[in-house]
């Protein structure tokens, strides 16, 4: 019994106690302001003014400049030798291949020997025209018999301009059995087989010339506007070699069937392309002045584009942009935005709509209750 008094009695001072605290404690609580660390704290960043390059992308093939084909004007020949092979370097003139010439030795011999014949009845006839010319003065010849004479003399020097114009046509066959190169350029491709025999106008060989080759991009009517001789272009190889070349000419009409037309960068002859090579580049068609954002302030959401502005209160909201061009770590936005407006540098995708954030540097407004 007296245990359950004591018992009872803690209860009773537990309890007095208890509403003592009570009554001490005010009943109002003062608001507290939250502290920093409530808050994503963030960077934030302006619109910055740069004069960025206007580009054009496009892609083509890389081709030679001017292809030449290299044949042999006299047919019925046969090789006797190959002096180049493919990828060489020729100069303008220099002897590509020869073929056999002992035929047509042997005939400009004959046409030769023609030649010299003529010559003597040339001198036959002329010498009989003039004592027949002697003889008729004194009137023993009759004027038909003089005009036999001079035309056996006229005879004669015709068979010696046949003869002399047989011996020039056999002397420049001769030298076709030289095969030149007829610019300077390197060997593409040889057809050539030694041995064969070769007919007039087939395919020996086939020349880059000036070996200067090009890249043949094509772009489509809005874009070939803005494209002029002498701008640069950068090429980028399929090997990933960047190769800068310069707009030679544009193309002065488009495809009926693509609606685009060709444009043609020459590109140096020292390079790493080569014809037959499919390309991709930039042509630069002057600067232009872009507002731009770092990259990571560009937030990709839902197949768009978003950054993240922070107001006065440090409450952040989402605008939806579009991006341009794009330069080292900066993108251009094409959208319009407010010069002062404060966009959120980095770590956009961890915020939402009316995320309250704090600005390093700055002390964070206190939250609206």
């Amino acid at each position: 019994m007296n245990r359950k008094l004591r018992i009872g009695a803690l209860v009773s001072v537990v309890a007095l106690l208890g509403l003592s605290l009570w009554l001490l404690v005010p009943d109002s609580q003062p608001e507290v302001e939250p502290s920093a660390s409530s808050a994503l704290t963030v960077n934030v960043v302006g619109l910055d003014k740069q004069a960025w390059p206007q580009t054009v992308e496009a892609t083509g093939p890389i081709t030679a400049w001017q292809e030449v084909i290299v044949s042999p004007e006299t047919g019925g020949l046969r090789i006797a030798d190959l002096l180049v092979d493919v990828g060489a370097s020729v100069k303008r003139g220099q002897v590509l291949a020869r073929l056999a010439d002992d035929s047509v030795r042997m005939e400009l011999r004959k046409q030769e020997a023609t030649l010299a014949q003529a010559r003597v009845a040339l001198e036959q006839a002329a010498s009989n025209l003039k004592r027949a010319k002697v003889v008729g003065d004194s009137g023993a010849l009759s004027e038909q018999q003089l005009e036999e004479y001079r035309i056996n003399e006229a005879t004669a020097r015709a068979s010696l301009s046949s003869a002399q114009a047989d011996v020039g046509s056999t002397r420049l066959k001769l030298a076709q059995t030289r095969i030149l190169a007829p610019d300077d350029g390197f060997v593409s491709s040889k057809s050539a087989v030694l041995g064969n025999v070769v007919n007039a106008g087939s395919e020996l060989f086939r020349l880059v010339r000036k070996s200067r080759i090009e890249w043949r991009p094509e772009l489509d009517a809005r874009q070939l506007g803005l494209v002029r001789i002498g701008q640069s272009a950068d090429v980028v190889l399929p090997g990933g070699t960047q190769v800068q070349g310069e707009v030679r000419q544009v193309g002065p009409t488009l495809s009926e069937k693509t609606g685009r037309a060709i444009v043609y960068v020459s590109l140096p002859t020292d390079s790493a392309a080569r014809s037959g090579m499919f390309a991709s580049g930039t042509i630069t068609l002057g600067t232009k002045s872009a507002a731009t954002l770092p990259q990571s302030a560009i937030v990709p959401r839902d197949g768009r584009s978003y950054v993240f502005a922070v107001d006065a209160r440090g409450k952040v909201s989402s605008q939806a942009v579009d991006t341009g061009r794009t330069q080292g770590d900066r993108v251009e936005i094409l959208t319009p935005i407010e010069e002062k407006t404060r966009i959120v540098a980095s770590g956009g995708a961890f915020l939402s709509e009316n995320a309250q954030v704090t600005v390093a540097g700055q002390r964070q407004a206190k939250a609206t209750p």
